[in-house]
């Protein structure tokens, strides 16, 4: 009988262990399809290629964002999507988009991701502008899918002055 139970409890324990390292590799796999986004991303931009950059993003209305720049909020996929056809309009030069210092967090079907994205846009005249921005992401994964619910884009603002800090550094 004892034997049994240490049989049984052995079972058990193993099946407690084979459970949390799954766990583990699901989270594992969850944050590299979601850093696989961010380069996915950073190519979607430097190519203006806004049909995958909008792909990132839940469709219709859920989705929110908080931008740096005015309008300070972009209600769903359709408005951001604009925002980003007036952003690379006016911007017609090269453009790039470095992400890094990339945290990614999920728990089932939620996730969230922080970072800062260095952008160097060139526009019809005169040298690139630089642009380094602070950003926070949600995710939901939908059939399979990690896609942003929210965003939000920051920059530092100096308080004496009331102007933005677009080249922040740590």
């Amino acid at each position: 009988m004892n034997s049994r139970r240490f049989l049984l409890g052995a079972m058990l324990v193993g099946i407690l262990f084979t459970w949390a390292a799954c766990r583990k590799d699901d989270a594992s796999i969850d944050e590299q399809q979601i850093r696989e986004i961010y380069n996915r991303y950073s190519a979607a931009v430097a190519s203006k290629d806004i049909n995958t950059i909008i792909s990132f993003y839940v469709p219709g209305e859920r989705l929110v964002v908080f931008d740096a720049f005015l309008p300070r909020q972009y209600v769903g996929a359709a408005a951001y999507r604009k925002d980003y056809e007036d952003f690379f309009a006016n911007f017609p030069g090269a453009t790039k988009s470095d992400v890094s210092d990339l945290h990614i967090t999920t728990a089932g079907t939620l996730g969230f991701a922080y970072g800062i994205d260095h952008w160097v846009v060139t526009g019809t005249n005169g040298p690139p502008l630089e642009l380094v921005l602070r950003f926070t992401d949600a995710f939901e994964k939908v059939n399979g899918n990690w896609l942003i619910t929210h965003e939000h884009v920051s920059v530092p603002v100096d308080p004496m002055t009331g102007k933005a800090d677009f080249l922040s550094k740590p």
